[in-house]
């Protein structure tokens, strides 16, 4: 009996102890939930499904994601900012950007657009050149950017303009005497216009490559728009311009604006006008003007004949 009492045998579990789990039949689950399983410090592996693709370093420099750039929040501000440089360059276009000569003209400007600009030189009685301000004081011409004055400055950067709707009498040229009231007509364009800043409606580009243009410039005291063409023929030193097709008087209501003033002169016997006599007391022989259209004319046809005899 004493033998038993220090047998090897196991004994029997208690269903009592508080170390060892109760045995149960219920079946155990092969699979088990990878979270309750990992040991402590590490993470669950990821599925294949959920790996993403490697990419060498190459390829992630090269690698552009648009989705970015198509959000509203990255897309709105940068189209605004584009869309303005836009509408800048195109306003700089078309009212800041200085027009050098005729041929820089487009001619969309003609019949729409207008020129400011400041008198360089005089030419003759219908003619001159203008130094193209675009923007005028506003964008600084005069304060912050300065109009040249030597003639080796301005060569090739100014603009010829014709004033359109009248004909000045023709100065010696090539051998050719001059028009009654040439000169004075020169004179009075000089002292009216040059040096002064004013604005010219563009037409067209002449065969000259002139900018045929009505002129306006303010004179004090109340430095009210003149119409240079006009105040020509008010003087009687500039016929309207003779032409049966091509010729430019800004618009028919101008062109009798225009025969009304020619009118006017050559009633009071201004300037040219008063070189037409009518004989005395209206009995003899009438001495017309010579207008400067029938004096150019006349002019060409000498020039002709010379050649046939030649």
């Amino acid at each position: 009996m004493g033998w038993s009492l220090w047998s090897s045998s196991p004994a029997a579990p208690s269903s009592s102890s508080p170390n060892r789990p109760t045995e149960t039949n219920e079946p155990v689950s092969k699979t088990t939930d990878p979270t309750t399983t990992s040991p402590p410090g590490t993470y669950p592996p990821v599925p294949l499904s959920q790996k993403k693709k490697s990419i060498s370093w190459n390829d992630s420099l090269n690698a552009t994601n648009w989705d970015h750039f198509t959000e509203p929040r990255v897309l709105i501000p940068n189209l605004l900012v584009v869309g303005f440089a836009v509408g800048l360059w195109a306003f700089y276009r078309s009212y800041l950007r200085r027009l050098a000569r005729a041929q820089n003209i487009d001619p969309s400007y003609f019949h729409r657009r207008s020129l400011l600009g400041k008198v360089t030189s005089v030419g003759d009685g219908d003619g001159f050149h203008l130094f193209h301000t675009p923007g005028g004081r506003l964008a600084g011409w005069g304060w912050l950017r300065r109009v040249p004055q030597d003639r080796k400055e301005l060569k090739g950067h100014t603009i010829s303009v014709r004033l359109a709707g009248v004909d000045a009498p023709e100065g010696a040229h090539f051998g050719k005497p001059a028009q009654p009231y040439a000169a004075e007509a020169l004179e009075f364009l000089k002292s009216y216009i040059l040096g002064k800043r004013v604005r010219a409606y563009v037409y067209k580009r002449d065969q000259y490559e002139r900018v045929v243009a009505s002129v306006y410039v303010r004179k004090p005291p109340f430095f009210l728009r003149k119409d240079v063409s006009k105040e020509l023929l008010k003087r009687g030193l500039a016929t309207v311009y003779e032409s049966k097709t091509g010729g430019e008087y800004g618009g028919p209501v101008m062109r009798e604006v225009y025969n009304a003033a020619q009118e006017t002169a050559k009633r009071k016997r201004k300037g040219m006008w008063s070189v037409e006599r009518a004989g005395f007391f209206g009995i003899g022989k009438r001495e017309a003007l010579e207008t400067p259209r029938a004096y150019k004319d006349r002019i060409r046809k000498e020039e002709a004949g010379i050649k046939e005899k030649v």
